[in-house]
């Protein structure tokens, strides 16, 4: 399953109390529109489990002229615009803000990233790095050091990065997705860790410190569980696991909406 070359990012903020069944009733509207239409473009979404409550939603693009025909037809789609436009007006009650991003997917900087099945997945560890002005070259050097480590060292690490292209987060900011099945993947990453560090040696760890002063200002990292119920996945998904990615979803409130960008997602 190879990354989207072209990746939306929605972000919203969620008021204190209002996550859980009740933002997730409103998103439900979100996801019975675009069943109704029989819209071809989907959307994964997803809640925070670390850091600030707020909601991810990802849609994925071959291409930016992709995006545009999507934004396009549902803008023709009067029925899916109203119902996108009284899905938003409900949502919107619940946040605290909201934001866009557009990436682009950076196939030399991925470690195995086609080996992922993102269905059979249930969390992203998503880690975002922000890059000094000027020392790319470096960036790329530190990467990649990191892709011939581990792809030495496991045969099971694997991550997609995209670089931000548009939005308020992007110049020098690259994007680091890493799927995973069960949390114990987390605990076996440890183990992984200390086997990327034998492979690198004294000289390769010393260089390793050396790039990653010189070139990243600051990194974050937090984990995010996939939500069904406020996404809008494709049919193969659906088939494959019934039972995660087609619960039993609350009626939609009558109002509610979300920006142009929803049906692009």
């Amino acid at each position: 399953m190879a990354p989207p070359k072209v990746l939306v990012v929605q972000r919203e903020y969620i008021k204190p109390g209002m996550a859980g069944n009740a933002h997730m009733k409103t998103e439900s509207a979100f996801v019975q529109a675009m069943s109704a239409a029989k819209w071809p473009t989907r959307y994964l979404g997803m809640d925070s489990m670390s850091g600030p409550s707020r909601a991810l939603f990802l849609v994925g693009y071959d291409s930016f002229a992709a995006w545009e025909k999507d934004n396009l037809a549902t803008q023709k789609n009067a029925t899916l615009s109203a119902a996108l436009d009284r899905a938003l007006a409900a949502d919107g009650q619940l946040l605290t803000s909201y934001d866009a991003g557009v990436l682009a997917y950076r196939e030399d900087l991925s470690l195995r990233p086609n080996t992922t099945n993102i269905a059979q997945s249930r969390y992203f560890d998503i880690m975002r790095f922000k890059i000094r002005q000027g020392h790319d070259k470096e960036w790329e050097e530190l990467v990649k050091m990191y892709m011939d480590g581990y792809g030495k060292a496991t045969q099971v690490q694997h991550w997609a990065t995209y670089q931000s292209v548009y939005g308020a987060d992007n110049g020098g900011v690259y994007i680091v997705f890493n799927a995973m099945k069960s949390l114990a993947e987390v605990d076996s990453g440890f183990g992984d860790a200390k086997k990327f560090e034998a492979q690198l040696g004294a000289d390769g760890e010393k260089r390793l410190n050396e790039l990653t002063a010189a070139c990243v200002e600051d990194v974050q990292e937090n984990l995010f569980s996939f939500n069904p119920k406020m996404s809008y996945v494709a049919d193969a998904w659906v088939k494959a696991d019934p039972g995660f990615w087609k619960p039993a979803v609350a009626p939609a409130p009558k109002a509610a909406a979300k920006p142009e960008a929803k049906p692009a997602q």
